[in-house]
C-alpha cells in the first residue's frame, strides 16, 4: 500500500520559530509576536487540521508534546521516524540538536498500546555524531508500491546514509539535487517533501528545483515508468507548499490529498482538476505553522504503516 488511514500527530508545547533549523531552511520566518501567543495559534491550527482529518475517517493518533526537554519543532514527526508495513520502526539522525530529543520512546509505547505491532527498530541516529543526517520523510519520499526512494540531497540528506537506507529497507535510490532561488542564489532544498509529493497515481513536483537536466530527466522518466501522472507546480507554489502535501485514505476507503489552505489557494484550477481526477482535497489554515515552522501538512503527519497485532 502506498497510503494509510493511520496518522501519527504531535500536539505541540513549545511551538516557535526554532533558530537551530532557520540556518538552512528558507521557508522559515520570524513572527514579531510572543512565543506564547504563536504556541497557542499553533495549538489552534492543529486542533482545527485534526478535526478535519478525523471528520473524513482518517484515524488520527495524537500524542501530546512534553513541556521538558524543549522542543519547538516537534510537530514534524515525520522528520524523525518512519513505519513500515513489516513491522520496522526507522529512526532518523536530525540536522538539529534540539530536535534530537523530540525521538520518544513512549510513542512506540503508544502505538503498541493501540494494537500496532512493532517487530523491529533500524536505529540511524548514531550517525550525527559525524555530522551526518538524513531526516526521515521529510528527506525521502517514498514510493511504497514501486519500492523506490527519492531524495533531494542536502544538508539534511546525506547520500551515503540514503544508499544504506534504501539498502536496508529494499528500495532502489532516486537521487537529484533540488534548489531555491535565496537572495539571488541557488540554495538546496533542507527537505524533498516541500518539493515533491508521491501519491498513488500521481506526483505533484516542482520540476524547476532540479537545475541538473539530467537529473530532471531521470525523476521524470521514474515516474512516468510507474505510471504516475507529473502535476507541475511552480517554484513560488512551492513556497505556499504546494508540494508538501500527503494521500491519504478516509472512512470506507475514500481517498483525500492532504494539504495547507495556503497550498490550495495557490493552486490553479487546471491542477486542482487534474488532482481531483484522482481524489478529494481536503485542506486547512496553517499559517502560524508555516511562517514559524517552515513546514506544512506534510511534515505533521507520520504514517503508520504498521501491522495490527493479531
Amino acid at each position: 500500500m502506498q497510503i494509510t488511514n493511520n496518522i501519527l500527530m504531535i500536539r505541540p508545547v513549545n511551538f516557535r520559530m526554532n533558530e537551530q533549523t532557520a540556518v538552512n531552511n528558507y521557508f522559515q520566518e520570524d513572527l514579531d509576536v510572543q512565543n506564547t501567543t504563536i504556541n497557542a495559534k499553533a495549538q489552534q491550527e492543529f486542533d482545527a487540521f485534526v478535526d478535519v482529518l478525523r471528520s473524513k475517517g482518517v484515524n488520527v493518533i495524537v500524542v501530546e508534546d512534553t513541556k521538558e526537554p524543549d522542543t519547538p519543532d516537534s510537530i514534524f514527526p515525520n522528520n524523525w521516524i518512519s513505519f513500515h508495513a513489516n513491522g520496522t520502526v526507522g529512526l532518523y539522525p536530525m540536522f538539529a540538536e534540539n530536535r534530537r530529543n523530540e525521538r520518544r520512546e513512549d510513542i512506540l509505547e503508544i502505538l503498541e498500546e493501540k494494537g500496532l505491532q512493532i517487530e523491529n527498530i533500524i536505529d540511524y541516529t548514531s550517525a550525527e555524531a559525524e555530522g551526518v543526517f538524513l531526516e526521515a520523510t521529510g528527506s525521502i519520499a517514498l514510493d511504497r508500491v514501486n519500492k523506490k526512494a527519492y531524495c533531494a540531497l542536502s544538508g539534511r540528506a546525506d547520500e551515503e546514509l540514503f544508499i544504506e537506507f534504501c539498502e536496508d529497507f529494499e528500495y532502489s535510490p532516486v537521487i537529484f539535487t533540488a534548489n531555491q532561488s535565496v537572495d539571488g542564489k541557488r540554495m538546496a532544498i533542507y527537505h524533498t517533501n516541500v518539493m515533491m509529493c508521491l501519491a498513488e497515481n500521481f506526483s505533484v513536483i516542482c520540476l524547476d528545483t532540479i537545475d541538473d537536466k539530467k537529473e530532471r530527466k531521470n525523476v521524470i522518466d521514474h515516474l512516468k515508468q510507474d505510471g504516475k501522472e507529473i502535476i507541475k507546480i511552480t517554484e513560488q507554489q512551492m513556497h505556499h507548499f504546494a508540494g508538501n502535501m500527503l494521500q491519504v485514505l478516509g472512512g470506507d476507503d475514500k481517498r483525500y490529498l492532504v494539504m495547507s489552505s495556503s497550498a490550495y489557494n495557490s493552486l490553479t484550477s487546471k491542477q486542482i482538476e487534474a488532482i481531483e481526477k484522482y481524489c478529494e482535497i481536503i485542506h486547512s489554515s496553517l499559517e502560524t505553522i508555516e511562517t514559524c515552522g517552515g513546514g506544512s501538512a506534510r511534515c505533521m503527519m507520520a504514517e503508520v504503516f504498521l501491522p495490527h497485532s493479531k
